[in-house]
């Protein structure tokens, strides 16, 4: 295990300066009292470094593995020291590394470095997914999905960065979100649990909870936090119905998506449910005529930049906009109730999609698992709601083709660049805005229901978060 290393240090003072508590002379220059090193039990690939400093209003450490160049040295970023304390998380780390550290305390009177600190960091958990990446020309940053056990972050060789195991795994669905945060939905072994959502920071410690209100249990496919504390979830809200008359059962357990935004402290701040504004005639035939009708799945959801929501209806065939400022339906895109004339595809269109993103004024982009039984792709499309037309821009296939019968996720990279994760198909790909890959996790990852790229381990960056 890595060593915990306590020490005392001597602030690096400059030759002019006034002494510590100098009236009427420039600020003081920070000292460093003393500095922690402590392993983190989530995640050898980090540690955590405890200061006590003076004069100081933020630190940060810079590190090398031993033997290295310090002028090669990492940096973290500068943390705010409050009390004469500060924490600051180092990530990143590899294993079984050597590694050399010294504290940096930044202050209004200028900046102290401290003595090298020396640590090592743990061998990485057996069960710990291994994967090779390679591209001639991937974004920057690292990209989050789930897989076994583990939340987990690899960078554009592939190599796992970062990673947090779960008892019982979290989820399908591991994702980071603007907030610097990362979210998953983990599993419990007992059927009633309502299961919420946690939140989770950069060490991997559990900030809160996230559930729906009224008792309705989450759905693991998506949710939007937001930097005020609120946040966006998709819950499943099963009623029992009479479907005699429409080629069901009596006591149909029909079972359709509610959305809703929650305030930090649990409160009730907006929901829609589908069946306030949807029929089940909505849901073709075949599908409706069980005891058992999972008549919505919602599946994806993600805010526009006019007051409004879009939402993945997966078994509708759907994407649906709802008008926040109201909570009525602005328009339906795809399936029975479709409201659209499309352009440069087929019709239908997409069907059992996922991954719906907000890509623009007047855009979106998913991932159209089964339209062509023979490809799963990601598409773009334009859509002018007064003119009810809906244009495909940009359409973006693995090789050889895949077919994704379930899962996946898109999303909008800068430059024009799309990721995409295939879902069951076991791919995960980025894409140039012409359409050419130029990164892929080389052979099977296995099932990623999601996969996003950030900027840093450190902040996630609105640009590469959702």
């Amino acid at each position: 295990m890595p060593r915990r290393v306590l020490v005392g240090v001597a602030a690096v003072l400059a030759a002019c300066g006034s002494e510590p508590g100098s009236v009427t002379g420039p600020p003081p220059r920070p000292i460093i009292d003393a500095a922690t090193i402590g392993a983190n039990p989530h995640n050898v690939l980090s540690a955590l470094v405890a200061v006590r400093v003076r004069h100081a209003d933020s630190v940060a450490a810079r590190f090398h593995l031993n033997g290295a160049a310090a002028e090669g040295d990492s940096v973290t970023p500068a943390v705010p020291a409050a009390a004469d304390s500060a924490s600051v998380p180092v990530l990143g780390l590899v294993p079984s590394g050597r590694y050399l550290l010294r504290v940096v305390a930044y202050g209004a009177g200028g900046l102290a470095v401290a003595d090298s600190l020396e640590f090592t960091t743990d061998s990485l958990p057996s069960d710990l997914p291994r994967y090779t990446a390679s591209g001639p020309d991937p974004s920057p940053g690292f990209v989050v999905f789930a897989a076994g056990q583990y939340g987990l972050v690899i960078d554009n060789s592939g190599r796992v960065v970062w990673y947090r195991r779960f008892p019982n795994g979290p989820g399908l669905n591991f994702q980071p979100q603007p907030t610097g945060r990362y979210y998953a939905r983990p599993p419990t072994p007992e059927p009633a649990d309502l299961e919420p959502w946690v939140e989770i920071d950069e060490l991997g410690n559990v900030l809160r909870t996230l559930g729906c209100a009224g008792q309705l249990r989450p759905r693991f496919h998506d949710l939007i936090a937001e930097s005020d504390g609120t946040y966006w979830l998709m819950c499943d809200e099963t009623r029992a119905m009479d479907l005699t008359t429409v080629g069901g059962t009596a006591n149909a357990q029909v079972t359709g998506t509610v959305v809703q935004h929650v305030s930090s402290a649990g409160a009730l701040l907006f929901q829609w449910s589908a069946f306030d504004h949807f029929e089940i005639t909505d849901l073709d035939a075949a599908s409706r005529a069980g005891p058992i009708v999972n008549w919505t799945h919602g599946n994806a959801l993600d805010l526009d930049d006019d007051g409004g929501l879009l939402i993945s209806f997966r078994s509708l065939n759907e994407v649906t906009r709802i008008d926040l400022r109201t909570g009525a339906v602005a328009w339906r895109m795809g399936g029975s109730r479709n409201q659209f004339v499309f352009q440069g595809t087929s019709d239908p269109a997409f069907s059992r999609q996922h991954g719906v993103r907000f890509a623009g004024p007047g855009q979106l982009m998913l991932l159209d698992n089964l339209g062509d039984s023979l490809a799963t792709r990601g598409e773009r499309y334009v859509y002018d709601e007064r003119l009810g037309t809906a244009r495909l821009i940009g359409s973006y296939g693995s090789s050889p083709a895949v077919t994704a019968q379930q899962g996946g996720t898109t999303q909008d990279l800068p430059g024009g660049r799309t990721l995409i994760a295939y879902g069951s198909a076991g791919r995960v790909e980025e894409y140039d805005a012409a359409g050419r890959v130029v990164w892929r996790i080389e052979g099977d990852p296995g099932y990623v229901f999601r996969a996003q790229r950030i900027g840093s381990l450190y902040r996630k960056g609105v640009s590469l978060a959702r």
